[in-house]
C-alpha cells in the first residue's frame, strides 16, 4: 500500500509553525477586544448563494476557486472562501439590525482551489474584523488603527506599509466606471479573454487582473481620484487627517481598488516585501452596500482580514513558550509521589513536564530538551523525609526543601 499523503494545498500544523499561528490569532484577539470587538464563529459551509451574491459571479473566487458540493437534500453548499459573507449573513439572519453598531472578529479555516504558493494554501486560516452600523470616517480610522496596532504588537513595525485609496460614494463610482469603460473599450483587443468578459459586467475587476497584457493596459487607465465628488473628497480627507493625528503613516495608492459594487470610500492594504511578489498581508475596506445586497437593509460596514499563515511567516522562528518545571522521580517507589506533586503544581498554575521512564541521566536530558527552568527531584530519601531536591537548570544550583514549601519557593 502506498504511503498516505495529505491533499495538495493542505498541510499539518504543529510545532513552531502552529505556535506562531497561535501567537498571531491570540495577539489579534487581545488587540481587537480592547476596541470592543466580540468573537463570532460562523459555519465552515454556507449555502452557495451566500458567497456567490457576496463575491459576484464574475470573480475568480466564484468562477474558479470555490469548493462547492450538493448535499443529500439537493442543496448547493460551499466551503467558505472568506469570512465577511458569513458574518454579514449571521448579522442579517439573527436580526442584529436593532443593536447597532455591531463589532465582530473571527478566525478559522477558509478554502480556495488555487495554485499553492508560499503562504497561500487551499486550506488556510484567516483572522478578520467586521464593524457594522457606522457611516462616519471615525470607523475607518478605528479599524485601520486597530490593524496597525495588531501588526506592531506582532513586532512587525517597520516591515509593513499601509496603502490606502478612496472609491468614493455611488455617484463617484458611476462617474469613474463610465471613464474606465470608455478607456478600456479603446484597448479592447489588448485585453485578456477574462477581462473582455468583465468589461460590461464588472470593469473594475480588470484593474485587479494578474494577466500581463491587462496590467499593461491598466497602467495608463484613468485615476479614481479624478472622479471623486466633493463629499467623497471630504470623507477621504477626514480619514487621512485622523490617521495623521494618530501618527499612522500611510501611502496613497491610486491603483488600489475593489471590484465589487458594494465597496465604497476607504480601501486599504498592509503590504510587505518580505514574502516575494504577493506582498499583501492584511486587506480591508468599507462595504456600505453589502448588508443591503444580503437582504439586511441599508447598514454601513467596514472590515479587514489577514492570512494567518502569511503573517506568521514574518515572525521570529522561535515563539517563546513558558518554561516548564520538570518533575523527576528516582526509583519506582517515588512515582506516585511524583504524580501527586506534578498535579499540585499544575493546579497552582505551573507548566509541568512529568518524567515517566529512563535513568536519572536520561530524565535530566529530557528536562533540558524541553527547556525546563527547574527540576523537582524525588528520590527515596526525599520520599522518607517529605522533601524534594530543587535544581536550577540554568545555574546548576540545588537545594533540599520541604514538599509543603515547594509551591511558595517556585512562586
Amino acid at each position: 500500500m502506498d504511503k498516505v499523503q495529505s491533499v495538495r494545498g493542505t498541510y499539518d500544523l504543529y510545532g513552531a509553525t502552529k505556535r506562531k499561528m497561535k501567537k498571531v490569532i491570540s495577539t489579534g484577539s487581545d488587540v481587537v477586544e480592547k476596541y470592543g470587538f466580540e468573537e463570532i464563529e460562523t459555519p465552515i459551509f454556507e449555502f452557495t448563494e451566500v458567497f456567490a451574491r457576496n463575491l459576484g459571479d464574475t470573480s475568480d473566487i466564484v468562477t474558479k476557486e470555490m469548493y462547492c458540493f450538493e448535499d443529500k437534500g439537493g442543496d448547493s453548499l460551499t466551503l467558505r472562501p472568506e469570512g465577511t459573507a458569513g458574518v454579514v449573513r449571521a448579522f442579517v439572519s439573527n436580526g442584529m439590525q436593532q443593536n447597532l453598531p455591531v463589532k465582530f472578529y473571527y478566525s478559522g479555516p477558509m478554502f480556495r482551489y488555487e495554485r499553492p504558493q508560499k503562504g497561500r494554501q487551499r486550506q488556510f486560516t484567516q483572522f478578520g474584523v467586521e464593524l457594522l452600523g457606522i457611516e462616519t470616517p471615525q470607523a475607518d480610522i478605528e479599524v485601520i488603527a486597530m490593524a496597525y496596532e495588531f501588526l506592531e504588537k506582532l513586532g512587525l513595525n517597520g516591515q509593513v506599509t499601509v496603502e490606502i485609496n478612496s472609491l468614493g460614494d455611488e455617484e463617484s463610482r458611476n462617474a469613474y466606471r463610465t471613464k474606465l469603460v470608455a478607456y478600456l473599450q479603446e484597448h479592447y483587443d489588448e485585453l485578456s479573454e477574462d477581462s473582455k468578459n468583465r468589461l460590461q459586467k464588472n470593469p473594475l475587476r480588470i484593474l485587479d487582473s494578474k494577466e500581463e497584457c491587462d496590467k499593461a493596459v491598466v497602467e495608463n487607465a484613468p485615476l479614481y481620484a479624478d472622479s471623486l465628488n466633493e463629499a467623497s473628497q471630504k470623507f477621504f480627507a477626514d480619514v487621512l487627517r485622523g490617521l495623521d493625528n494618530l501618527g499612522i503613516k500611510y501611502r496613497i495608492n491610486n491603483r488600489l481598488v475593489r471590484g465589487l459594487d458594494y465597496y465604497s470610500h476607504t480601501v486599504f492594504e498592509l503590504t510587505t516585501d518580505k514574502l516575494g511578489a504577493q506582498g499583501t498581508v492584511l486587506a480591508g475596506g468599507r462595504y456600505n452596500g453589502l448588508v443591503s445586497q444580503m437582504g439586511g437593509g441599508d447598514v454601513a460596514g467596514i472590515g479587514w482580514a489577514c492570512g494567518v499563515e502569511r503573517l506568521s511567516m514574518l515572525l521570529e522562528e522561535n515563539v517563546d513558550l513558558p518554561r516548564p518545571i520538570a518533575v523527576i522521580p528516582v526509583g519506582e517507589d517515588t512515582n506516585d509521589k511524583a504524580l501527586e506533586i506534578a498535579h499540585s503544581l499544575r493546579l497552582a498554575g505551573f507548566h509541568v513536564e512529568q518524567s515517566y521512564s529512563g535513568n536519572m541521566k536520561k530524565r535530566m536530558m529530557k528536562a533540558n530538551k524541553v527547556n525546563a527552568a527547574k527540576a523537582v527531584i524525588i528520590g527515596s530519601d526525599e520520599l522518607a523525609n517529605n522533601t524534594v531536591t530543587l535544581k536550577d537548570l540554568d545555574s546548576g544550583e540545588q537545594k533540599t526543601i520541604s514538599q509543603s514549601d515547594l509551591i511558595k519557593e517556585l512562586q
